[in-house]
Order: C-alpha cells, then sequence, then structure tokens
C-alpha cells in the first residue's frame, strides 16, 4: 500500500516531518466509526483511535475528518495505531453541529472539488443548492453542482440556465447515470491524486455516478422511495475510495441538516451578483428594503433578480453573522477560563516557592 497514491505530497509530507520523532508515520483516514478511525499508511491498513488529548477538552474542529492527513503510532505486533496529530487542511468542508450548541462538525478535508448533488425530481431545491454552495466556497475547495437524473425530467435546459444563474461562475453538470448524458464532463473532474467530495440528500445518485464512472460498484446502492423519492442512508458513515484510475471520492450519508459555520466569504461568493448590485445603491449602508436609489430593488421590480434568491441571500446573511457572533463569545469565554485556570497556577506556584 503506497501512501502517495491516497494524495499524500509534498505539503503534507512538510507538516509531517514538522511533527515527526521517528516514531510517527504519516496516513490519511479513509473511514470514520465514531471514536475509531481506518487510516492508510505505507504499513498497511490500520484501525487508529485518538490520543488521550483529543478525548479530553481539544477544539472540535481539529478532531480527525475522513480525507485528513494524520501523524499517529503503529502498536507493536498489531494492526493498529494511535493517532497523535492531525496535520495541516488543505481544504475542509465544515457545518455546525445540530442544535443550539455552537460546535464546528468537519465533514471532509483535503478534497479538491466539492461536488454538490441536486436530482432533477421532487428533491429539486434551487434554495438548497446555493446553502450548500455558501458551505463549498468557504471549504477552499473548487464547488461543482452535479444536477443528477437527468433521464428523469423534461426541462434540463431550463433547470440547467436556472442554478447557472444562481451559482456565478460556477460549473454545472446535468447527468444520467442510467443513459451516460453527461458523464464525459463530469469524467474531467476525476484525475489521478485529486479527491472529489460528494454532498448532498439522500437518493440523488452520487453513489450509482460514482459507480458508472468506475466502471463497478465502489460505492453501495439502494433504491429510492417511489412515492416521495427520498432514498434510504445506503452511505452510513463517511469514506475515502480509491478509483481504479487514481482518483479519489469522499462520500458522505444525505444530510437533512445543513447549518452554516463562518459563512460570511461563502455568502459573498455565492451571491456575488447581489454584492456586486449593492454597490451601486445610493447608500452605502442600503438594506435594500424601502431605501431611495436601491439598485438591488430596482433588479427586483424590473424581473432581473429573483426575488426568492434575494430573500434567501438575506436569510443566509443574518445565518452566517449570528453564528460569527456565537464563535467571538464562545472564543471569549474560552480566553477568560484560560486565564482564570492561569491565574489559578501563578498563585499556587507562588504559594509553593514561599
Amino acid at each position: 500500500m503506497n501512501l502517495n497514491q491516497y494524495g499524500y505530497h509534498q505539503f503534507f509530507e512538510k507538516a509531517f516531518k514538522e511533527k515527526n520523532n521517528d516514531v510517527l508515520l504519516p496516513g490519511r483516514v479513509i473511514e470514520e466509526h465514531g471514536k475509531y478511525f481506518k487510516v492508510v499508511t505505507d504499513l498497511g491498513l490500520l484501525q487508529a483511535e485518538l490520543m488521550g488529548k483529543y478525548k479530553h477538552g481539544l477544539d472540535s474542529g481539529m478532531i480527525p475528518a475522513v480525507g485528513d492527513f494524520v501523524a499517529l503510532e503503529k502498536l507493536p505486533n498489531e494492526k493498529k495505531g494511535i493517532i497523535e496529530t492531525v496535520l495541516p487542511r488543505k481544504s475542509k468542508f465544515s457545518r455546525k453541529v445540530s442544535g443550539d450548541e455552537t460546535v464546528e462538525q468537519v465533514i471532509a478535508a483535503n478534497f479538491d472539488t466539492v461536488f454538490i448533488f441536486s436530482s432533477l425530481n421532487q428533491n429539486y431545491n434551487l434554495r438548497r443548492i446555493e446553502r450548500y454552495l455558501v458551505l463549498a466556497w468557504e471549504s477552499g475547495a473548487i464547488p461543482v453542482v452535479i444536477l443528477s437524473k437527468s433521464d428523469l425530467c423534461d426541462d434540463v435546459e431550463e433547470k440547467v440556465y436556472e442554478v447557472r444563474n444562481s451559482a456565478p461562475g460556477v460549473d454545472v453538470c446535468a447527468v444520467s447515470a442510467l443513459t451516460g448524458d453527461g458523464l464525459e464532463q463530469v469524467k474531467e473532474y476525476f484525475k489521478p491524486g485529486k479527491t472529489v467530495a460528494l454532498l448532498g440528500s439522500s437518493g440523488v445518485g452520487k453513489s450509482t455516478l460514482v459507480n458508472r464512472l468506475a466502471g463497478k460498484e465502489v460505492l453501495k446502492v439502494k433504491e429510492v422511495r417511489a412515492q416521495d423519492d427520498r432514498g434510504r442512508h445506503t452511505t452510513t458513515h463517511r469514506e475515502l475510495v480509491l478509483l481504479p484510475n487514481g482518483s479519489m471520492v469522499v462520500d458522505t450519508p444525505g444530510m437533512r441538516e445543513v447549518s452554516l459555520w463562518q459563512g460570511s466569504d461563502g455568502v459573498d461568493e455565492t451571491f456575488s451578483d447581489i454584492e456586486t448590485l449593492a454597490q451601486n445603491c445610493r447608500f452605502k449602508d442600503c438594506k435594500h428594503l424601502t431605501e431611495p436609489g436601491c439598485a438591488v430593488r430596482a433588479a427586483i421590480e424590473e424581473g432581473t433578480l429573483d426575488e426568492k434568491r434575494f430573500k434567501n441571500y438575506i436569510k443566509l446573511k443574518k445565518e452566517a453573522a449570528y453564528v460569527e457572533a456565537k464563535n467571538q463569545q464562545r472564543l471569549r469565554n474560552e480566553q477568560k477560563r484560560r486565564g482564570k485556570e492561569l491565574a489559578k497556577f501563578t498563585k499556587y506556584k507562588n504559594k509553593e516557592i514561599w
């Protein structure tokens, strides 16, 4: 087994050498199962778990995710290891965990392209695509929208046009794993050493498309329900799969809830058309509601900007600002806690001296 096949190159090698103490070896996380991880190394596939510091208070954003490169220690005479650290990431797809807690959940890391899937049936939802795009732009990788099951749609070109208007600068591919339409365009992203992350709801055809491209079943597939086009979670855990041509995919379970995590830049990128319009408003602090000389409202009234798109922009903008404020408060609380611990420790040491 060769780790270089799994995308281990100079960027990660340099980071690993800075961490190495002649006991550790580099590896890439290819599966996540709660507290256990499957890690590919030059010594083979290891089942690894985290060092104690990861289990007690480490920033959740640095818990290993599928696609991460890690430094780990192999246990003697066992196919097991202990992960000591996560190497710096080139990209990551994060969301806020479900519920009220403001905690980052990293879904996948170190991918080159994000495929955002939406099938052209009842699953099709332009507003959901825009939300995924915000997170994709924040990841540091290149987003691509995949409109799957094009054989089930009578107005494919209209849907592609609609998505392109909502995804400035993003490639949009309409594909059918059944007929093969659009597959040649998608193949261009699967190059040796490159990693593609697959995101989307259950039943949108992520696994079917990859199997068709690979020429064999590398990801499990289940049928969707006919009454609502929803699929059961074929992928029950996140995993990275090496394809026959040397490219890799990160498959993820369908996500019902996609909450933003530090999405302000992603919102600006996804809605760059609205941001550009806003620069022509009469007032710099224009809220685009009833202010005179508002270029955004003018575009809505002229029909060149969809009001539903604008409302989603405002919604995501508010959500990103709220999460950012919560993050700042969390950091202040953490700094305050550490300050108290340091003061307590200093007081204790001074007592020892005297």
